[in-house]
């Protein structure tokens, strides 16, 4: 088969950037096929998608993208770590892809690659800062970045590496391969005029955090500007239908139902809790009505505000440490989201060459026939994930769209030869 080149993305939404990257990605490594791994309707900084996951899938194969793949629900909202290492998981099951790009702040992917050399291998000397490093207070990112830079000793080189959102998930891509002992060759692709969380525009280019902005204060003409024309329709569908979530504060008091609800040894029992964290959780729960008080009375030096957000969609989704910690030990099923008929082509090929995969293409019959306990309750997450955030929507917040809605195809594709 031709090159096979897989894409993690979250394409909360599709802009000129990632659209970039598709197109160089396959100019640097010759690909004719392109597998994207998406996340589903939350992310992994512990928010929202401001549009479905099947919406997304429409503007990535309407854009370069010619299979898209589910990333399930507890690796898209995980710490770096487990997002990078179950979407390795799945493009690993698949047998076919030769190529993984990824988009990066640095120029040179060396760097990140030292770097992962080392969280993979974990030396003693470089443990020990660590701990040393957490002693202090300092957040685990924190800490992290500061132990790396004391056992690499070389502070010019690799300054301000790790304070970037794609440099942070490139190097986990990279570790991930390590583990798993992948095959799969890594690609980084730079990033072009704008950063992960600027929140302005250059040229066409503007970050999803800029356009998500934008969306809040209606900037509708900056908008277009920043995406491909077909993506822009979707979004625009979708926000005429009412079918979109802003961000987490639609769930604000489904959250406090939640923590109120729990118990502290139930909160103390949610992934990322450590350290007497569920003690002020729940303090926070009881005291407070509003979202952004919940968070500020939370975080600290120690608890950044995305490991909060994540922890209080566990609580949403009912994650528990016990889910997190399966989810860690098996590769997931490939839910397909979407694919055009090169996506097709792909599909049959993926069945040749691993016949024992799971792939999930009727979530119906897959739950009705799965005998793996643990990827039936991986899939039940994910319906249930849908069915909460269709609770946002501004109207037809219908239940059980993993069971209705079909797979998205574009059989008319512009690219398909």
């Amino acid at each position: 088969m031709s090159q096979v080149l897989g894409i993690i993305g979250e394409y909360n939404p599709f802009h000129n950037g990632h659209l970039y990257h598709i197109a160089k990605s396959k100019e640097e490594t010759g690909a004719n096929y392109v597998i994207c791994v998406i996340s589903g309707n939350f992310v992994q900084r512990g928010n929202t998608s401001i549009i479905n996951k099947w919406a997304k899938a429409k503007m990535a194969l309407a854009n370069g993208a010619d299979l898209v793949i589910e990333l399930p629900t507890i690796y898209s909202i995980s710490s770096a770590e487990n997002f990078a290492e179950g979407a390795i998981k799945i493009l690993n099951s698949l047998k076919i892809v030769d190529t993984l790009s990824f988009g990066m702040e640095t120029k040179d992917i060396s760097i990140l690659n030292n770097i992962a050399n080392v969280l993979y291998a974990e030396p003693k000397e470089y443990v020990t800062i660590l701990a040393h490093e957490l002693q202090k207070g300092n957040s685990f990112p924190k800490a992290r970045e500061n132990a790396l830079m004391m056992y690499l000793n070389d502070i010019k080189k690799y300054a301000n590496v790790l304070s970037g959102s794609n440099n942070i998930l490139g190097i986990e891509y990279l570790k991930a391969l390590k583990k798993t002992k992948s095959d799969i060759m890594p690609v980084g692709i730079k990033r072009e005029k704008v950063l992960y969380n600027d929140e302005y525009m250059v040229d066409e280019f503007a970050s999803a955090t800029a356009i998500r902005k934008m969306l809040m204060t209606r900037q509708f003409d900056d908008i277009r500007k920043t995406m491909p024309r077909s993506s822009y329709q979707i979004l625009g569908q979708e926000l005429k239908d009412g079918h979109y979530v802003i961000d987490l504060s639609k769930f604000e008091k489904e959250i406090m139902y939640a923590l109120r609800k729990m118990t502290i040894e139930q909160i103390k029992n949610l992934p990322d809790v450590t350290e007497g964290l569920e003690v002020s959780i729940k303090n926070a729960a009881e005291s407070c009505n509003k979202l952004d008080d919940l968070i500020n009375i939370i975080k600290s030096k120690r608890f950044t505000q995305t490991r909060i957000q994540r922890i209080l969609l566990y609580a949403l989704l009912g994650i528990d440490k016990k889910k997190m910690d399966v989810a860690r030990k098996i590769s997931p099923y490939v839910r397909v989201l979407g694919l055009n008929n090169r996506g097709k082509q792909l599909l049959s090929e993926i069945v040749r060459n691993n016949p024992k995969i799971n792939i999930v293409t009727s979530v119906k019959k897959y739950m009705d026939n799965v005998g793996n306990k643990n990827l039936k309750e991986m899939l039940q997450t994910d319906i249930f994930a849908t069915n909460i955030y269709t609770l946002g929507y501004e109207s037809d917040s219908w239940a059980n769209l993993d069971y209705t809605n079909k797979i998205i195809t574009m059989w008319f594709f512009k690219n398909f030869i």
